[in-house]
């Protein structure tokens, strides 16, 4: 059995230009401070880390590694979720999603696919580099404008979409393959993996390729109101990486899972502090235990009610006291009687 590592920190929700939110060395001693053993890194942010140089130059990348090791933390994994939305847009979120882009690319499709692609290389190449195992990213959508059917979907809609997206991202889990490194999708909404049901019509439409696995994040589907302790039973063996994040869902007599447009304050279903929300974290560490999990419990704070600076704090006591330290022994072993294969021949007659 292992025992799940942890806790850490995905940084993206606390960057920002005041210390020690503005570079790499002092977040790194904030997090430190506060418990965390491991950071996940964002990649579009290069006071953080320059991910084409990390992928070109191992010289460089250890010594991203370096800094955060002097805070006594690990980099746990990289992420290109604004990189990997990229790769499959539907053109009506074209103008929306040009922001994730260089200007460079804006305004040209083809060109802001070509460079999503190469990002999410360069990912995978600088995972190799920093001695990493797994990468998260986001798979972009074609078809969720469509989510709800109606008008009706053209008959073969979905069919095409999932064809295109596993033609997109079946050169890029190739490469994966080639760096030892497993691209992991966070099943989520606007994507067009944000289930089960979604990730083996995806693993249909790229061979079940060996590197395409999940990052659990159970907070999105208590949003949906799916099964998120069967999910870890179901997709256990695809499961790399995790973020531990809280959700609440109370629908009422004027909304439920749609929001009604409200902002994140006023929906049913709210992102919380970690032990705010209603996800059953005891069954969630105790399943991953069960199966050996074999990655970093991190957390990745969102909120609409809470410091984040709090949420920070309290998340990573949290994730330690849920961490299971899995035993290395059977609990009756002091009633064993030994083996004896005479015996147990004659105990079942045989």
């Amino acid at each position: 059995m292992v025992t799940i590592k942890g806790p850490a920190l995905f940084i993206a929700q606390f960057i920002g230009d005041k210390a020690p939110f503005n570079d790499l060395r002092s977040i790194a001693e904030w997090a430190g401070s506060l418990g965390f053993k491991g950071l996940q890194l964002p990649t579009l942010d290069p006071r953080f880390i320059d991910l084409q140089k990390a992928a070109e130059s191992k010289t460089y990348a250890d010594e991203v590694k370096g800094i955060v090791q002097e805070a006594g933390l690990e980099i746990t994994e990289l992420s290109t979720h604004l990189q990997g939305q990229l790769v499959a847009v539907n053109p009506v979120y074209d103008d929306l999603f040009d922001g994730f882009a260089p200007e460079s690319v804006r305004k040209n499709p083809k060109a802001r696919q070509e460079w999503a692609v190469q990002q999410v290389k360069y990912a995978a190449k600088a995972s190799q580099n920093l001695g990493l195992t797994a990468s998260v990213t986001f798979s972009g959508a074609f078809a969720w404008p469509f989510v709800y059917p109606w008008p009706q979907r053209p008959a073969g809609m979905v069919d095409a979409a999932f064809t295109e997206l596993g033609k997109r991202w079946t050169p890029i889990l190739d490469y994966y393959e080639e760096c030892g490194i497993d691209c992991c999708y966070e099943t989520h909404a606007g994507e067009d993996i944000h289930d089960g049901i979604t990730f083996e019509m995806f693993l249909d439409n790229v061979n079940n390729h060996k590197r395409a696995n999940l990052l659990y994040d159970p907070s999105h589907f208590i949003l949906q109101c799916l099964d998120y302790l069967e999910y870890i039973d179901i997709y256990h063996e695809r499961i790399k990486m995790m973020h531990v994040k809280d959700a609440e869902f109370n629908p009422t007599g004027r909304q439920g899972v749609y929001g009604g447009y409200q902002n994140w304050i006023d929906r049913a279903g709210r992102f919380r502090s970690l032990g705010d929300g209603q996800v059953n974290f005891k069954a969630i560490f105790s399943k991953l235990a069960q199966y050996d999990f074999p990655g970093w419990a991190v957390l990745e704070w969102e909120c609409a009610l809470k410091h984040p600076e709090d949420g920070a704090r309290e998340g990573a006591q949290f994730i330690k006291d849920h961490i299971i330290h899995v035993t290395d022994r059977v609990f009756d072993d002091f009633a064993a009687s030994g083996i004896d294969d005479a015996l147990n021949r004659k105990a079942l007659g045989i």
